[in-house]
């Protein structure tokens, strides 16, 4: 969960509780001056309800003070229920600087609390402040992506980037988050915007050639009747070359490498050195200390300089 700032974490009782009509203006428009307010319109009839709400509070506990809640009944708020058009139940908005900024209806997985959480973190004037807590919103970011959620890291990865343009994590973070959801167009578009002072980042290179490897996985040929070519020819390089590209596009890195380094072993000149090249863009896209990245790296070192 996103702890952006350097907020002082609050007990658990002052970050949930109940409000009414009478108590509206004290606990959310005028709290929500200083963080950010989540108002959980709810019912005792209602089903969604009784599930969404102990998955909000989760969230707003797991985020220490950076964000509170208030839970509306709307039998007992009639006239602020009518005053914000709540139509249906659960409906849950969120209020900062006096003002309603985001919100959902319906019962919604946790995954998508936790996203509506950490915007509101990201968005509010403590979650600029901290560096520290720049640092958890991007951990929580790439957890989620690493999680499969990746239109979440993507709300996280843009929230960040609306308080800090120029953070070369957070736009990769993008990047990586729309090439893991499919739309590589989107990221390609992403990567092109990036601003001249970050664009030879680590992190967009990075991003650039996991990209790369996404455009190479939609054209992978079957991994089965290309390493049958390469046994019954191993000399013949351009199926060495497609069956590491589409066992790259299995997710079998290691044995992607592999084949790779063989067929610079065995010609390194081939196809303008298309060897090293991809070896490079592999490498570029995994993590600095991913082993595989290190091992593959020693060895291709060791035959060039052979």
């Amino acid at each position: 969960m996103l702890e952006l700032g350097q907020k002082t974490t609050a007990p658990a009782g002052d970050l949930v509780k109940d409000g009414s009509e009478a108590t509206f203006m004290a606990d959310v428009v005028e709290a929500s001056q200083s963080v950010p307010v989540i108002v959980d319109f709810w019912a005792p009839w209602c089903g969604p309800c009784k599930t969404l709400g102990p998955m909000l509070e989760q969230a707003v506990t797991a985020a220490k003070g950076a964000v509170k809640m208030v839970k509306i009944n709307v039998d007992e708020a009639q006239a602020i229920a009518q005053q914000l058009r709540i139509q249906s139940i659960p409906t849950v908005y969120a209020f900062y600087k006096g003002q309603p900024v985001d919100g959902f209806q319906g019962a919604v997985p946790q995954s998508e609390i936790t996203a509506f959480v950490d915007r509101l973190v990201a968005q509010s004037d403590g979650g600029a402040a901290g560096g520290d807590g720049l640092a958890d919103a991007l951990a929580a970011a790439e957890e989620m992506l690493e999680q499969g959620a990746a239109a979440d890291a993507a709300q996280v990865f843009s929230a960040i980037l609306g308080e800090a343009p120029d953070n070369a994590s957070a736009y990769g973070g993008l990047v990586r988050a729309h090439i893991a959801a499919g739309d590589l167009d989107q990221a390609e578009a992403i990567l092109n915007g990036a601003d001249a002072a970050i664009s030879h980042a680590p992190e967009l290179e990075a991003a650039h050639a996991q990209l790369e490897l996404a455009k190479q996985a939609a054209n992978a040929g079957p991994v089965d009747e290309l390493r049958a070519k390469v046994e019954a020819d191993p000399n013949d390089h351009a199926a060495r070359f497609e069956l590491a590209q589409s066992l790259q596009a299995h997710q079998q890195t290691e044995a992607a490498v592999d084949e790779l380094l063989e067929l610079f072993r065995r010609d390194r000149e081939w196809n303008e050195g298309a060897a090293r090249a991809q070896l490079l863009t592999i490498f570029d896209a995994l993590p600095p200390q991913d082993p595989v990245a290190l091992k593959g790296r020693r060895r291709l070192s060791s035959m060039i300089f052979a």
